[in-house]
């Protein structure tokens, strides 16, 4: 695994919230515990990660551009963003790296409306349901997925 492989973690609005949040839904661990998780997981992987969370949706847009010279790829949480944003859905494709999507919750087990991802459509995967473990499981797939395309 190349050591200098860079993944950025986004997290969308509310996620910030982690742990306060309808604990009996999103279990009782923060972001502080999200990215201590990734921090951990990337380094036993050899990957590095910048781990960035906003409420604002145009501020993910920017950071997900920006992933397209500074990052070979993207975990992102994008909350509620995730059922609504064309913008965020655009980005990534700007971006032209690997995109997994990441979901504390069953989003399939919940309302209707967050049955549907833009995110998704443009992501190499998704996870959804696991806990936050999903985020490592991401990021383990992530370290594949890169190490496979820089033997090529």
């Amino acid at each position: 695994m190349n050591t200098s492989s860079q993944i950025l973690v986004l997290n969308g609005p509310n996620l910030n919230m982690l742990g306060v949040r309808e604990p009996d839904l999103y279990g009782s661990a923060t972001l502080g515990d999200v990215e201590e998780l990734c921090r951990k997981t990337a380094s036993e992987l050899g990957l590095s990660v910048t781990c960035r969370q906003s409420n604002h949706e145009g501020e993910l847009v920017t950071w997900i551009q920006e992933s397209r010279t500074a990052f070979q790829g993207i975990v992102i949480n994008a909350g509620a963003y995730s059922h609504t944003s064309i913008a965020l859905l655009d980005a990534i494709k700007i971006a032209a790296v690997p995109v997994i999507e990441v979901h504390v919750t069953n989003v399939h087990a919940r309302e209707e409306f967050r049955h549907h991802s833009y995110v998704a459509t443009v992501a190499v995967g998704s996870i959804s349901g696991m806990g936050i473990d999903g985020y490592a499981f991401a990021l383990r797939r992530m370290a594949k997925l890169i190490s496979s395309s820089t033997r090529k």
